[in-house]
């Protein structure tokens, strides 16, 4: 695994970027996530939920692509492990220091 961006810097949010990204995007995009869980909640229809669906997805892309402009390096490296290691967290805990040190949760 090369990069968490595309060659035009998009974010590729696959699993082990998101699982490396998990802790960020519980912290960043908690207010999205609670809206669009309540409203599932309250209405079955999937159609009603799905602006607050995209709000979510754009708060977790805008993140990873600031995670990765401000540790490109580390970021890529626990993404990396994780990948390699089928998103075990065990196996990847010095790259996940490195990476929360470089992008501290905020």
């Amino acid at each position: 695994m090369a990069s968490s961006v595309d060659a035009s810097g998009e974010p590729v949010p696959t699993s082990a970027v998101l699982m490396s990204a998990s802790k960020h995007i519980a912290a960043r995009c908690r207010g999205e996530n609670v809206a669009f869980l309540k409203c599932k909640k309250e209405d079955p229809n999937p159609e009603k939920c799905l602006d607050k669906g995209r709000q979510v997805t754009r708060c977790v892309l805008y993140l990873l692509k600031d995670l990765h402009q401000k540790c490109t390096k580390e970021m890529d490296a626990y993404a990396g492990c994780m990948y390699y290691n089928t998103d075990e967290f065990e196996l990847c805990r010095k790259d996940q220091k490195e990476f929360e040190k470089a992008c501290p949760l905020s």
